[in-house]
């Protein structure tokens, strides 16, 4: 049985803020404890408008708190996010995030990320070399 608190997370390396300070997310559950997706808490700071687009993870995210809209960049359509929204990025959907009022989101991702991942330029991130292996 894994246990593990929030607040304790947030003061470790576990808890990663974006060079571009559009959020922080504290990694509760990571590759290494083998269950085959990693769990987050993530928080979009209110005015963060940015495009992610993620080739190499599936993403399905709640949210908790706070208020934006998800935009597809496929067709345009844009998306209220308000609490109890889930949004998933079932086919490594491009995407435009923004937050309207701070938004603290639940997310998991498929591949498990392993800790450090931080978006590449296409707004990304990249697989590690045991999970291309």
């Amino acid at each position: 049985m894994i246990v593990r608190h929030l607040a304790d997370a947030e003061k470790t390396s576990r808890k990663i803020v974006s060079p571009d300070g559009n959020w922080d997310s504290t990694r509760l559950l990571l590759k290494e404890d083998n269950m085959g997706f990693s769990f987050h808490i993530t928080t979009i700071y209110e005015g963060a408008d940015f495009q992610m687009h993620y080739q190499n993870h599936l993403e399905s995210v709640f949210c908790m708190s706070g208020e934006g809209e998800v935009e597809s960049m496929i067709d345009g359509k844009k998306y209220p996010i308000t609490p109890g929204t889930v949004y998933i990025l079932d086919k490594h959907d491009k995407h435009t995030l923004r937050a309207f009022k701070e938004m603290k989101m639940a997310c998991v991702f498929n591949p498990p990320l392993n800790g450090k991942e931080v978006h590449n330029s296409d707004g990304a991130y990249e697989l590690d070399a045991e999970t291309i292996a």
